[in-house]
């Protein structure tokens, strides 16, 4: 066993047993490779990551390609969601070497103090693909930085420099316009698939961020192309093999363009979101599909991927018993093993299950036509169809949680469990569930009690019974987006205090010279550059939601300061959101909701009584993105710690409610329809 042992990431720990001594990312490693003047060889991957499980048993069980990588490196493991900032700076690094192309796992060399010169992903252990064996490509670098040492400082120099410039000048002028949210808009209708649903082609990813831009600009503006756009996307996923037609959730992405073969594993991140923008839809449309698929995901997480403290797990693989997809593939004959011939006949009609399957001899569930044609062919109603999908999804569930099931990372991230919570706390309010409004509640206490340092500062992950390393901005600002909805499903006030206090942690130790901000703290352990993620990838950046999050707490507090910290970062980005929008939609949507304004909507009344409870739902039940809310069972006095609250009164001794913009207020009402008569008024342009 190597020293990969002691570590607490899952995926870490699967290497433990290689012959390759492997070290964890850290002083030990890198003082080693100084005082030897021996290379480092850097691999990063994550524990759902199929190709990163390939090239561990083609190459790192393998004794002499280990032999090779012991004596001529020093050789590190990382985790890329425990180490997102290593996994930022080399990826970048490989991506400038590799002409853009990038992706895990990531094998990158490096001089002892860390400086990149020779990298790229997978390797095969033998050449093909017209890529070199992995033992060729060892010989060949440890060749070079013994023989060509002057090119390979050279490259590494060269390469730190290139990581290391500034990537933006700050300006005076003023960009954020509405132009800019047009012109996004425009382009990301140029790059859709109306026929498909989703943007570009194979692989296809969900891409939720740009989803929910799209129903921003629908909100807004009332464009019925954004909207369609949405729900073409959402009912071709839907009913795509990427979503699990059994127990809910979805897969990472599809390896074709029409949503059919997934990639099966299943990450934390993309459920999160998915399940908010599903309830957005639905909130938005009326369509109990969506609310279906969302709460299918709801349930998925809270029955599988949550854990005895309430925190969410990150991920499972996509392999099981050595194959690919094994856990969640169909054969006809097994169908009908499990169900009886009548209800298999519905299955495979439904499912388009057939003898030889669509997927190496197996089936993947999917739906390819409408209930309504499924339910004519079998000579059922379509209620009648679906009450009996109701009861097959369940004896499928059952025959299938008796297979060996993909392997889970439980390491629990604060970030992703932010977003998660997130998700999950709208869904209660929303969706009037007790049970998600608990299990959120659960949630928020366990990461505030656990990946909440006494002095304020966060931990990046909890495995093992431990929480351990720096927090990330992301973790700061996706936790602190968790935390307002909690507040606003609960008005427990302390959830609201926590979410300022990490707005306040963040805006000390993460911002740059220019407005923006990094990704790592100002105490963070020092690395070849203190990375920037400002572009969003499968989970929004950290930056684009610390804005979102600033933004929310101006509307709450009054407090410009925080205004002017997101309008600094935002207009750093103004030129490249509208060039490129489908890799900055998060922070469109920051400035979708600074360019509007927020309705500031401060409900006083006791939530028990009906008459508070039909206001709440007129303010929280349809779709506004743009407001937040607030709430006092009674007089609020100026003791209260939430700004918008205070000196806000009954009306006669019936709740009230108070419905602002920047500070200013309506007068209070009490009836629901003169609430939602003060919501609809025009915002600010």
């Amino acid at each position: 066993m190597n020293r990969l042992q002691y570590e607490t990431s899952p995926y870490l720990r699967q290497h433990a047993a290689n012959p390759v001594d492997w070290y964890p990312w850290g002083e030990e490693a890198l003082q080693l490779a100084r005082e030897e003047d021996r290379p480092i060889l850097l691999s990063i991957g994550y524990s759902a990551c199929h190709w990163c499980h390939v090239m561990a048993h083609e190459s790192f069980e393998d004794a002499e390609t280990a032999r090779l990588m012991n004596a001529l490196f020093v050789n590190i493991k990382v985790d890329r969601e425990e180490r997102p900032d290593l996994d930022s700076i080399y990826m970048q690094a490989v991506m400038a070497m590799a002409d853009g192309h990038g992706g895990w796992p990531l094998t990158v060399f490096l001089t002892p103090d860390g400086r990149p010169f020779y990298g790229g992903t997978y390797f095969p252990p033998e050449p093909r693909y017209g890529m070199p064996s992995f033992r060729q490509v060892l010989e060949g670098v440890a060749d070079a930085y013994a023989h060509n040492r002057d090119q390979v400082e050279q490259v590494g120099s060269n390469l730190q420099r290139a990581l290391d410039r500034t990537l933006f000048s700050p300006t005076v002028e003023e960009r954020l316009k509405e132009a800019l949210l047009d012109e996004a808009f425009a382009r990301l209708g140029q790059q859709f698939d109306w026929h498909n649903g989703g943007f570009g082609g194979a692989p296809k990813f969900p891409q939720p961020m740009n989803l929910e831009f799209l129903l921003r600009v629908y909100a807004s503006t009332g464009a019925g192309s954004a909207l369609e756009m949405v729900r073409r996307t959402l009912d071709r996923m839907a009913r795509g093999g990427i979503y699990d037609q059994i127990g809910g959730g979805f897969a990472r992405y599809s390896v074709d363009e029409s949503w059919l073969v997934p990639h099966f594993e299943k990450m934390l991140y993309d459920n999160a979101q998915l399940s908010r923008l599903y309830l957005h839809a639905w909130q938005i449309t009326g369509e109990p599909f969506y609310r279906r698929i969302s709460e299918e995901i709801y349930d998925y997480i809270l029955r599988e991927m949550t854990s005895p403290e309430g925190g969410f797990y990150s991920a499972t693989d996509a392999d099981s018993e050595g194959e690919e997809g094994r856990y969640f593939l169909w054969t006809l004959a097994e169908i009908e093993a499990v169900l009886g011939p009548e209800d298999a006949r519905i299955a495979a009609e439904y499912w388009d299950i057939t003898p030889e399957g669509n997927f190496e001899g197996r089936s993947i569930l999917y739906v390819p036509r409408e209930e309504s044609v499924v339910a004519t062919a079998l000579g059922l109603s379509v209620d009648a169809l679906r009450e009996r999908l109701v009861a097959i999804r369940a004896a499928l569930y059952a025959a299938r949680s008796g297979r060996v099931p993909p392997g889970l990372d439980d390491k629990i991230l604060t970030a992703w469990n932010g977003l998660m919570l997130a998700s999950l706390a709208e869904g209660a309010r929303v969706l009037g569930r007790a049970d998600y409004r608990a299990a959120a509640v659960r949630s928020a206490d366990f990461l505030l009690g656990t990946m909440l340092t006494e002095e304020g500062r966060l931990r990046r992950t909890f495995s093992g019974g431990e929480a351990r390393l720096n927090g990330y901005l992301e973790d700061y600002a996706c936790l602190l987006d968790g935390l307002l909805e909690v507040y606003q499903t609960t008005f427990d006030e302390r959830y609201f205090l926590a979410a300022q206090q990490l707005a306040e942690r963040a805006l000390v130790r993460f911002p740059a010279a220019d407005g923006g901000y990094f990704d790592t703290s100002d105490d963070h352990e020092a690395l070849l550059v203190r990375p920037r993620s400002l572009q969003d990838n499968a989970a929004p950046s950290g930056q684009a939601m610390l804005c979102r999050g600033l933004l929310r707490l101006t509307a709450y507090t009054g407090n410009p300061r925080y205004e002017e910290a997101a309008r600094g970062a935002l207009n750093l980005l103004a030129g490249v959101m509208a060039e490129v929008p489908a890799a900055f939609s998060e922070s469109l949507s920051a400035v979708d909701m600074l360019l509007h304004g927020l309705a500031e909507v401060a409900i006083i009344g006791n939530p028990a009584e009906e008459a508070t409870q039909a206001l709440l739902k007129t303010v929280q039940e349809p779709f506004r993105p743009n407001a937040i809310v607030a709430l006092s069972p009674g007089d609020a006095g100026p003791e209260t710690a939430v700004p918008l609250l205070r000196e806000r009164t009954l009306l006669d001794g019936r709740p009230a409610v108070y419905v602002c913009r920047n500070f200013t207020c309506a007068r209070p009402v009490s009836a629901p329809e003169e609430v939602a008569e003060l919501l609809a008024a025009p915002a600010a342009r």
